[in-house]
């Protein structure tokens, strides 16, 4: 199920190439590998669920809880899943500023090549945009419009507004099977935070009103859906133990470090790998295969691939390379006719949950981002402001006990 709102802090930037180039690569395998699994239209369901989205964010190393995730991932999947849209069956027109407004000649390209309805795919993009920049006036200026299509026919949307003023970002979700009306309520869930009245014409409520001459009604989003989950993220760039699940992510740790859970088979497929390549697999599986109530704590997925802000640690390249690596090799024996690999990798998030249901975590958070920022420079850490260097060894220096 779909929510529709997320809301971020609003950061400025760009990402560094030798980034950009790496999340382009995890996630257009990270989407095969769900297409392969479930199907095109999965795609497009967890693109339109907000809490996923961050999670995948996360996993491909941006910043855990800025408005850059948004405009970093649609940019970067633009990039990759594009060059392969024939095959995968997956479209992704518009972007940030200029680049959507070239939605609508870019899904007629489709269209005409794929015998699609390119007039209605227009309506549905500029409706969309519409809806939430107009019919919904919540303070937030629309600057990004992605439009994702599967050969199928369906699609999702994922936009993002600013708002000066609080300096906030809110991104949009919308999923077209869950889609009646574009005039009454699109969304499946509205969520923001309460700061008074807002404008929504696109309300139940404002039937009346839309009949009539289109005038705008006032509605207290609390009262018209109260049973929303809501993703908003806090100010702070550091990862704070109140931003994850630490039950979820203690397990995490004890299936790559431990190896519980696992069974020989699985071991076997996955020989080789590093526990600091298993944990960031780890997290990766749940990406492909989680539910979605897995992803309320997305937080916890930046411990695959830190952040090129450098929180909660530096990006690890050379582990962030062989997991792409893992994943590829998966995917490519899978087309070819064996799944093992990829049942090996699906395996993971098993075991973390299964260890999950009775896990204890020790009280040591603090701890594991100490050692990920100490050991940052053995797996080649990097931020925008460079690489990560060796710590100076301190007296008294011991082994962190994980669990």
């Amino acid at each position: 199920m779909s929510r529709s709102y997320a809301d971020m802090p609003l950061h400025y930037g760009q990402v560094p190439p030798w980034l950009y180039q790496r999340m382009s690569k995890l996630g257009v395998a990270i989407v095969e590998a769900i297409i392969l699994e479930y199907g095109r239209g999965a795609v497009l369901q967890r693109l339109s669920d907000p809490f996923w989205f961050q999670a995948l964010g996360c996993v491909l190393g941006m910043d855990w809880h800025s408005s850059g995730i948004t405009t970093s991932v649609m940019g970067a999947l633009k990039r990759s899943v594009n060059e392969r849209s024939k095959d995968l069956g997956i479209y992704i027109c518009g972007g940030k500023g200029k680049y959507s407004k070239e939605t609508p000649s870019e899904l007629l390209r489709i269209a005409e090549r794929t015998g699609m309805n390119g007039d209605l795919l227009v309506r549905s993009s500029k409706l969309s945009a519409k809806v939430d920049n107009t019919a919904i006036q919540d303070g937030y200026q629309l600057y990004l419009h992605s439009f994702i299509l599967s050969s199928d026919g369906d699609w999702a949307v994922v936009q993002q507004g600013m708002n000066g003023a609080n300096g906030m970002a809110r991104r949009y979700h919308w999923h077209s099977p869950t889609l009646s009306s574009f005039v009454e309520e699109p969304h499946t869930f509205i969520y923001g935070a309460n700061q008074g009245q807002i404008i929504n014409i696109t309300d139940k409520q404002a039937n009346a009103t839309r009949s009539a001459i289109l005038e705008l009604t006032k509605e207290n989003p609390e009262k018209l859906l109260p049973e929303i989950r809501k993703l908003v993220m806090p100010s702070h760039h550091d990862v704070k133990a109140k931003d994850v699940d630490i039950k979820r992510l203690g397990s995490i740790l004890a299936v790559a470090y431990e190896k519980q859970h696992l069974d020989m088979e699985s071991l076997l497929l996955l020989e080789g790998l590093g526990p600091r390549t298993l944990q960031s697999l780890v997290l990766v599986s749940e990406v492909i295969h989680g539910t979605p109530s897995r992803f309320d704590d997305p937080a916890r997925f930046s411990f695959a691939h830190g952040g090129k802000d450098g929180h909660p640690f530096p990006v690890p390249t050379h582990v962030y390379d062989e997991a792409i690596k893992t994943l590829e090799t998966g995917i490519l024996r899978a087309k070819l006719g064996n799944t093992d690999k990829n049942e090996a990798i699906k395996s993971l998030s098993k075991a973390a949950q299964q260890l999950e249901k009775d896990f204890q975590p020790n009280n040591n958070f603090e701890q594991l981002i100490e050692r990920e920022r100490n050991d940052s420079w053995k797996y080649g850490g990097r931020t925008v402001f460079g690489k990560a260097k060796p710590p100076k060894p301190k007296p008294g220096d011991n082994q962190l006990q994980l669990f």
